[in-house]
C-alpha cells in the first residue's frame, strides 16, 4: 500500500512540475503593433479606417479587383504565394480581418462573419470598386459566400477554398480541437495570457496536408501575430460569438463559383466540398490531392492554376 502511495505521489509531483513548466513557458505578454510592423509590414501595406476598425490591407497589381479573405488565426500573408501571379492580371486586395494580423481588435468587439461581410463591402466602397471578384479560405470562405448572397450584383465570380459553412449541417464534421478548447472556460480564460508555442506547431501540422511543408518562419508569423495586442482577447470573443447555421441559404447563390479543396483537409474534410457543389447550381469543383486546409500556402502554384483559368474565362 505504501509503495502505491509513493508511486502516486511521484506521479502527482511530476505532473505538477510539468504543469508549472507549461505555465511558465507558455506565459506570453502581448507584442506591440509597432514591433510587429517592423517585421511584417510590406511596401504595399497601408491602413484604412473601415467601420469601427483600422484595417491593415495590401493592394497590388492592376485590372479588375479581387478580394482575398483569410481564415481563422491567419492574416493577409496567407495569400503571398498567389499574389505575385494574380497581380499580373488583377488588382489583388488582401486584408487582415479585425481580430487578426496587424489590424488587431475593433471598437465594438464584434467578430462574426456577418460583420466581416459588411466590412468588406464597406472597404470596397472606400476603394471605389462597384464590382469585384472574391476568394476566401475557411472562415474567409464563409465571408465570401455571404458576400455573394448579400451583394450578388457586385460579386462577379466566387472562389471558395476549403470554406466553412456546413459545420452544423454535416454531422460528420466536427469543429477542430482548438475551437473546442477555446470554448472551454478554463482553457479559454488562460489563453489570453498563456499561449504555448507548441500549440501553434501542432495546429500547423494538422492544417497542412504534408507536415514537411510547414516552415518555421510561417509558424512564427502565425504565432507572433496572435500575440499582437488585443488579438488573443478578440479571438476568444470571436470563437464564443454565436454564429447561426445559415447553410440553407447557400443554394441561393447565383454567382459563378469555383470550389477548391485539399483532399487531406483535416479541419473541414473534403466531403464538405461536395455539399457546396450540390448546393450551388453550376459550380465547379477541383480537389487537390496533396493539399490540406490551406492549399494557397501549401501548394501555391498548383492550387492557383485552376483559379486563374476560372477567373480569366469569360471575365
Amino acid at each position: 500500500m505504501k509503495h502505491i502511495k509513493r508511486i502516486l505521489l511521484i506521479v502527482a509531483a511530476a505532473f505538477g512540475v510539468l504543469l508549472i513548466s507549461i505555465l511558465i513557458i507558455g506565459f506570453k505578454v502581448d507584442i506591440s503593433p509597432q514591433k510587429l510592423e517592423e517585421k511584417y509590414l510590406t511596401p504595399e501595406s497601408k491602413y484604412i479606417q473601415v467601420l469601427d476598425a483600422n484595417v491593415h490591407m495590401r493592394k497590388r497589381g492592376s485590372g479588375p479587383a479581387i478580394f482575398l479573405l483569410h481564415g481563422s488565426f491567419a492574416s493577409l500573408h496567407t495569400w503571398q504565394g498567389w499574389e505575385d501571379e494574380l497581380s499580373k492580371s488583377f488588382t489583388t486586395i488582401s486584408l487582415d480581418l479585425p481580430g487578426h494580423g496587424l489590424t488587431g481588435p475593433n471598437e465594438t468587439e464584434t467578430y462574426t462573419t456577418d460583420y466581416y461581410t459588411k466590412l468588406v463591402l464597406a472597404l470596397a466602397d472606400s476603394l471605389k470598386y462597384d464590382t469585384f471578384y472574391v476568394a476566401g479560405n475557411s472562415m474567409g470562405g464563409t465571408v465570401a459566400w455571404k458576400l455573394a448572397l448579400r451583394a450578388p450584383e457586385r460579386v462577379k465570380k466566387l472562389v471558395l477554398i476549403d470554406a466553412a459553412g456546413f459545420w452544423n449541417a454535416n454531422k460528420n464534421t466536427e469543429r477542430p480541437w482548438i475551437f473546442k478548447a477555446l470554448q472551454n472556460p478554463l482553457f479559454g480564460a488562460g489563453f489570453t495570457h498563456i499561449t504555448p508555442k507548441f500549440v501553434f506547431n501542432l495546429n500547423m501540422k494538422q492544417v497542412y496536408g504534408d507536415e514537411s511543408l510547414v516552415r518555421q518562419e510561417v509558424t512564427d508569423r502565425y504565432y507572433d501575430l496572435m500575440l499582437r495586442e488585443g488579438n488573443r482577447e478578440a479571438t476568444l470573443k470571436r470563437i464564443k460569438q454565436d454564429e447561426p447555421d445559415q447553410s440553407n441559404t447557400i443554394q441561393q447563390i447565383t454567382t459563378p463559383t469555383l470550389i477548391l479543396w485539399g483532399k487531406k483537409d483535416r479541419w473541414i474534410p473534403v466531403e464538405n466540398a461536395y455539399l457546396f457543389q450540390q448546393a450551388i447550381n453550376g459550380s465547379r469543383l477541383v480537389v487537390i490531392d496533396e493539399a490540406g486546409h490551406v492549399p494557397m500556402e501549401e501548394v501555391p502554384s498548383s492550387s492557383l492554376k485552376p483559379v486563374m483559368e476560372f477567373l480569366l474565362k469569360n471575365p
